[in-house]
């Protein structure tokens, strides 16, 4: 079986501490992805059954029986025997994914050799391995390490506007956003990522009843499998973990707990305006809990069944979720195309009506990870403070936005401009109750695309808050049309260079370009107004004057535009001006 890690210097959010080691980002974003070469003689495959599949018609599961637990194993176990005895081998079942859709198993064959197998039968539509996939993390490089104690280490700079002096460029001007909406109860946010501490005390109230879908008991890490319980019991890997089971030869090394979802989970929705911590994005919306992630990586199945169950589609075994989610958060990935479970799993998601945002990746400017490069999924990359892309952040034509990652600056000391959000006082183990609420700062620092991730996740559930009419198809667009231009390079300056397409090689800091960093710079204040002017809604009128470059140097020509102030429907523009002042 082909285990997917990032780059091994990549760790996402995980904060350490003082450790001049890393800043996590997960495939669920935080570093870059590399295929470990090692393969073992233990098959894990996930395969789905056509709808005229004579399997399927032998050994057929009603509505009630998907609810079952141990009907629909021992229904899917029955599939895969009979699968198995076609082709010759003993093949035993793991969890279900959908009706048609479940994880065969088997040992003395490799992964991609088994699905080769079953993909050639006649009642199969598909066979595809059952990858590993990991929360993405920056790479562990001196130039992502910490720097000095000054104001942007202490406080939640990419929240501002992009004028405000404690800002910067790329921050995605949560006030505009706030002056329309906080958000709505009535929204559900889902973070698929390593389970939640629901005992911080700014995520206190925040979260609906999720689950555990982690169904390998070694990285589950909680002494059961799949369960109701979502909450992160930590992932850390020890060197005894790396001796034997699942995590031998799996591309794994020894880590703290990074506590990745409830670092995830801060930013979308954290408590606001109630004298203590921080400010979430989109503080009046709910947060749904979905386990995918344990000790070291989340199997494909998992992470896929999680998608389903997230926006309220059936999963055998499991209880229907009785509060869909509209926006899912996936801070994940890893490298690789992506697969036709994959594929099957977002267009089934967006046919509910929800929006799936998921981290480009941290390896330096590769190829975007999967699944953030499937059809139909926005795609998010990172940017520094100044607007250019972070070295760390992945790229590439299915990015569809790009928002703040954090960066650091300097070699030494302090982060400068981390990003701030909520974690766990625990090393390996959680710090329960109020005693374990944390929060990363220039010290403890999170850094990479899995926190640029739920900050486009914590706009889109603004916009269904104003509008919740929208489709997918229309939150993808209005992103895109509402974001603002990509900072460019000052005449006469060569370094960084302007980003390339990916080409295998590692591509740090760099001027974004819309073929490489999506449509632009998140504007979540614009984003939601475009939201609530579509269908007739008018909305406040916002005037905006662009210039072009951002940055001019000296004698450079400066081009002024109104394009892109926000009317309202019904309304045009009669006459503008600017005057300059502090002479220009």
């Amino acid at each position: 079986m082909r285990r997917y890690r990032f780059l091994p210097s990549v760790q996402e959010m995980k904060i350490h501490r003082r450790i001049a080691q890393l800043c996590l980002s997960t495939v669920f974003l935080f570093g870059s992805s590399a295929a470990v070469s090692g393969e073992t003689a233990s098959a894990r495959v996930i395969v789905k059954f056509k709808a005229s599949a004579t399997t399927l018609r032998t050994h057929a599961l009603s509505e009630r029986q998907m609810l079952n637990a141990s009907q629909s194993t021992s229904a899917f176990q029955q599939r895969a025997q009979a699968l198995g005895t076609r082709h010759g081998r003993a093949l035993r079942a793991g969890r279900g994914i959908s009706e048609r859709t479940q994880v065969v198993m088997a040992e003395g064959v490799d992964s991609a050799t088994l699905a080769r197998i079953l993909a050639s039968d006649s009642d199969v539509e598909y066979a595809v391995v059952d990858h590993r996939r990991q929360r993405l993390a920056v790479p562990n490089d001196p130039l992502y390490a910490p720097v000095a104690d000054t104001n942007p280490a202490s406080g939640q700079w990419y929240l501002k506007s992009p004028q405000d002096p404690s800002g910067g460029i790329s921050s995605i001007g949560m006030p505009q956003a706030w002056a329309l909406t906080t958000g709505s109860a009535s929204v559900v946010v889902a973070v698929l990522d390593t389970g939640i501490r629901a005992d911080h005390v700014d995520l206190a109230g925040k979260l609906l009843d999720g689950h555990d879908m982690v169904s390998d008991t070694h990285t589950a890490n909680d002494g059961n499998a799949r369960d109701s319980d979502a909450a992160d019991p930590g992932d850390y890997v020890t060197s005894d973990d790396l001796q034997s089971g699942p995590f031998l030869d799996a591309g794994c090394s020894v880590e703290e707990s990074s506590w990745h979802g409830t670092q995830v989970s801060g930013i979308i929705g954290a408590a606001t305006d109630n004298g203590i911590g921080m400010a979430g994005i989109a503080w009046g919306t709910k947060i749904l809990p979905v386990r995918v992630l344990g000790k070291c990586y989340g199997n494909d199945s998992d992470i896929i069944a999680g998608m389903r169950w997230a926006a309220g589609l059936p999963v055998p075994g499991v209880p229907n979720n009785p509060n869909p989610a509209k926006v899912l958060n996936m801070s994940l990935g890893g490298v690789g195309s992506c697969t036709p479970t994959y594929s099957d799993a977002v267009s089934e998601v967006i046919a509910t009506g929800s929006v799936i945002v998921a981290a480009a990746g941290n390896g330096a400017g590769q190829a975007v990870n999967t699944p953030g490069n499937c059809p139909g999924v926005i795609a998010v990359t990172g940017l520094r403070h100044t607007g250019t892309k972070v070295g760390f952040a992945d790229i590439g034509p299915e990015v569809s936005i790009a928002a703040p990652a954090g960066n650091c600056v300097n070699e030494s000391g302090e982060c400068v401009y981390p990003i701030l959000s909520t974690t766990n006082a625990g090393t390996n183990q959680p710090v329960t109750g109020a005693a374990g609420s944390r929060y990363t700062d220039g010290n403890d620092y999170a850094v990479g695309t899995s926190f640029s991730a739920p900050m486009v996740s914590g706009a889109v559930a603004l916009m269904f808050s104003v509008n919740p009419s929208l489709t997918p198809s229309q939150v993808t667009s209005l992103l895109k049309s509402s974001a603002r231009d990509f900072v460019s390079r000052p005449n006469g300056q060569s370094s960084p260079p302007t980003c390339a397409a990916p080409n295998g090689l590692e591509q740090t800091e760099c001027f974004c370009t819309t073929s490489t960093c999506g449509a632009g710079m998140l504007d979540v204040g614009a984003a939601v107004l475009a939201a609530a002017s579509v269908g007739g809604s008018v909305g406040p009128l916002t005037a905006r004057i662009d210039a072009s470059p951002r940055v001019p140097s000296p004698n450079d020509t400066v081009t002024l535009s109104a394009a892109n102030t926000q009317l309202g429907t019904g309304r045009s523009i009669a006459s503008h001006a600017w005057t300059l002042v502090d002479n220009g």
